[in-house]
C-alpha cells in the first residue's frame, strides 16, 4: 500500500490499530506515511501503552518530573525510577510496556538485619538505592521478598532475581547450599539449592561469579541443572529465584521470594544485598 493510499484512511482508524500493537511496532511504523508519523506521537496511542494506574505510580516518585506528552512520559518511565521513599524502583519495558519492579534491601525481610552485630547498612556508589545491606557475620541467613501480583502486568511471565555482590572478606557462604524458593499465594512454584561463591580469577570490580547449582522442582517434572549467573550491565550479579505466570484471573496474590541457609551452624559473612528484581520474561 502506497503512502498516498494510507493517507486516505481515517485518522481514528490508525489510532485504533496502533493502540493494539506495541510501542516497538509504533516506532517502526512512522516510516510508512506522514499521517502515521502524526498519529504515532499522539497521546491517545501512547496512553494505551502506559500502566492503567500510571497516575498513582507518578504520585509515588521520589523525584517527580514534568512531561509534555504521553510519549515522553512513556520514555521517562522506561528508565528506572525510585518510588516509595527510595524503597523500590519502578520501570516499564520499552518494547512491551510491561511493569518491572525492584525491591531494595530495606524493602526485604532480612533476618536479624536490624542487629548491627550481624548486618550493616551503608551507601554504595554502585547501587541505585541510598543504602545496601552487608552481612557481617551470622549463622542464620534468610532473605525474603514480598510483592502482590496486582502490582504487576497481567498475563505475563515474570522472573525473580536476587541482586548481590561479594565483599573481599566474604567467607562461609558456600560451605552448605542455600535454599531458594518462589511461592505465589499458597502454591510453591519452584524450589532449589544455590551455592554462593565467587571465582578468584576476576580482575574487574563487581565481576565475582556466583556459582549456582539448582535442582528445580516443578509441578510436572524434576530436573537438575548447573547454572552460572549472568553479570549484569550495572556490574552486580544476579541469581534467579524462580519464575511464575501472573494470571489476572487468579486475583490478588502474594509473591514470596526467598533465599535461606539455616541448617548449618557455621558463620558466614561478606554477602552484599541490593535487592530483588521482578521483570517480564520474553518467550522466543
Amino acid at each position: 500500500m502506497s503512502e498516498s493510499t494510507l493517507d486516505l484512511l481515517p485518522e481514528d482508524c490508525f489510532t485504533q490499530i496502533m493502540s493494539l500493537t506495541s510501542p516497538q511496532d509504533v516506532c517502526r511504523s512512522v516510516l510508512l506515511s506522514s499521517l502515521i508519523r502524526f498519529v504515532a506521537d499522539s497521546d491517545t496511542v501512547w496512553e494505551k501503552f502506559l500502566p492503567p494506574n500510571y497516575e498513582e505510580i507518578l504520585s509515588r516518585l521520589v523525584s517527580p518530573f514534568v512531561y509534555s506528552s504521553k510519549k515522553e512520559l512513556f520514555a521517562r518511565l522506561s528508565n528506572p525510577q525510585l518510588i516509595d521513599g527510595d524503597r523500590k524502583i519502578f520501570s516499564i519495558e520499552k518494547s512491551t510496556g510491561k511493569k518491572c519492579y525492584m525491591l531494595s534491601a530495606r524493602d526485604l525481610s532480612i533476618k536479624w538485619a536490624s542487629h548491627p552485630l550481624y548486618w550493616s547498612w551503608k551507601p554504595l556508589p554502585q547501587s541505585r538505592f541510598a543504602e545496601v545491606a552487608e552481612l557481617r557475620t551470622i549463622s542464620w541467613l534468610e532473605i525474603l521478598g514480598l510483592l502482590n501480583t496486582n502490582l504487576l502486568s497481567p498475563r505475563t511471565l515474570y522472573g525473580t532475581y536476587l541482586i548481590v555482590h561479594f565483599a573481599n572478606r566474604a567467607y562461609g557462604l558456600d560451605t552448605l547450599p542455600s535454599e531458594v524458593s518462589l511461592e505465589v499465594g499458597n502454591v510453591v512454584k519452584s524450589q532449589g539449592t544455590v551455592y554462593l561463591s565467587r571465582s578468584c580469577d576476576s580482575k574487574k570490580q563487581f565481576s565475582e561469579r556466583l556459582c549456582c547449582v539448582r535442582s528445580w522442582q516443578r509441578s510436572k517434572f524434576c530436573s537438575t541443572e548447573k547454572q552460572v549467573p549472568v553479570e549484569r550491565k550495572d556490574g552486580w550479579m544476579e541469581i534467579e529465584l524462580g519464575q511464575f505466570y501472573n494470571d489476572h484471573q487468579q486475583g490478588d496474590e502474594e509473591v514470596r521470594m526467598c533465599l535461606k541457609e539455616v541448617k548449618g551452624e557455621h558463620l558466614k559473612g561478606g554477602l552484599i544485598v541490593e535487592g530483588i528484581e521482578l521483570r517480564p520474561i520474553q518467550l522466543h
